[in-house]
């Protein structure tokens, strides 16, 4: 599980739906009150910012008409982990050649 936590306009779809799903997948933790040590302590998760990831990423699923279903749980977030925005960016562009071909677009347009 992994919080990319880069703008959702850059992943391809196997990585904005797969995102999406880990982030009820932490939810789901947090309210099963299983330990996230690993993944704050390895900077894969921001639990703060949970729900507002997940709002960020389904408003990128409804732009390109993905249907959307699945509300998250209400849990308590406490304020733990961070997330390196900038090395997930270069990580998921040596590993997926459509995130990184939309990366270069993005890129290309901001100049």
């Amino acid at each position: 599980m992994r919080m990319w936590n880069i703008d959702p306009k850059v992943m391809c779809r196997q990585h904005l739906l797969g995102e999406h799903l880990e982030m009820h997948m932490f939810a789901g933790c947090l309210l099963k009150e299983v330990s996230l040590k690993g993944y704050i302590k390895n900077g894969l998760v921001e639990v703060h910012h949970i729900r507002k990831r997940h709002r960020f990423l389904v408003r990128e699923m409804k732009r390109r008409h993905y249907n959307h279903r699945s509300e998250l749980p209400s849990f308590i977030a406490p304020v733990l982990g961070k997330v390196d925005k900038e090395f997930n960016l270069v990580e998921l562009a040596c590993r997926c050649a459509g995130c990184k071909e939309k990366i270069e677009e993005r890129r290309n347009l901001d100049g």
